[in-house]
């Protein structure tokens, strides 16, 4: 496969009728809803986790004490949005009584992937640290690759994390990034060979025994079903689950409604 035909692959704007209106819609929606958490004292804004300014996170809470910690990490192919994009997508763990910590990351080409890693290992560390009870990480798109790299077992947390994580449900997750290796967006990933086989998920065997969701539309590009399956074939504690009718943008819609399927598939109780 051709450089060209790996860019077309991975693109997704292309293909998704009125997908220049997402952006705009997602921002005004999670500024209203950080507003209104805001406004009711149930919202913690730009948390610093590390020094630089990006390294921040924000905190929403449920009216009543926390069961449990939801983590969403954002995606954006490493290098564009952050977290002021997805507060509202926080509502759905919220009414199901769960806190939600929303981390920023350094974008590339100023980080490399491993670099952000390790960033998100760190938010995951503070936010932990505010919130007890059972953690569960979600991430859309880049966000889903990080989030299933958590469990690898070269990244360091404290004990708690280890202990405390029940279930990831990466959301049209990226776990083998080689392909991306002959795209043009490594312009700014600056990947070489060894970074992109070490920060693939897929390529890891030990891994933490923690139930894992690929979840993906059935509407999006077959690279990302791909990547789900493949995921699923490699883990043996992953399953891929392909959502009809939803592409790339709108797949994540899920996690603000409480009552939708991809809640109960995060916050299904795990046997750990």
């Amino acid at each position: 496969m051709t450089a060209f035909d790996l860019d077309d692959a991975y693109a997704n704007g292309k293909y998704i009728e009125g997908a220049e209106g997402y952006p705009p819609r997602w921002a005004d929606l999670a500024q209203e809803f950080r507003e209104r958490q805001a406004s009711s004292g149930r919202a913690e804004l730009d948390i610093e986790y590390g020094d630089h300014p990006r390294e921040r996170l924000d905190l929403f809470l449920p009216d009543a004490a926390p069961k449990g910690l939801v983590v969403f990490v954002h995606g954006g192919y490493w290098r564009a949005f952050d977290k002021s994009y997805w507060s509202h997508l926080a509502a759905g763990a919220l009414a199901r009584e769960h806190a939600v910590a929303m981390p920023g990351y350094v974008l590339a080409p100023e980080a490399r992937i491993s670099e952000i890693s390790r960033q998100i290992a760190k938010a995951i560390d503070l936010a932990a640290s505010r919130i007890a009870g059972p953690i569960y990480l979600t991430g859309h798109s880049a966000g889903g690759h990080l989030v299933t790299r958590m469990l690898c077992a070269d990244m360091e947390f404290s004990c708690c994390f280890t202990a405390r994580v029940s279930r990831v449900v990466s959301i049209s997750g990226l776990h083998d990034l080689r392909p991306l290796l002959r795209t043009s967006m490594n312009e700014d990933l600056r990947l070489d060979a060894v970074e992109a086989a070490s920060e693939s998920p897929l390529l890891h065997d030990d891994v933490l025994p923690v139930p894992v969701v690929a979840w993906v539309g059935g509407d999006e590009r077959p690279a990302f079903v791909d990547q789900a399956r493949k995921l699923a074939a490699h883990w043996p504690h992953a399953e891929a689950v392909i959502q009809p009718g939803r592409h790339h943008f709108n797949v994540i819609d899920g996690l603000a409604d409480p009552d939708s399927a991809l809640m109960a598939a995060m916050l299904k109780p795990s046997p750990r």
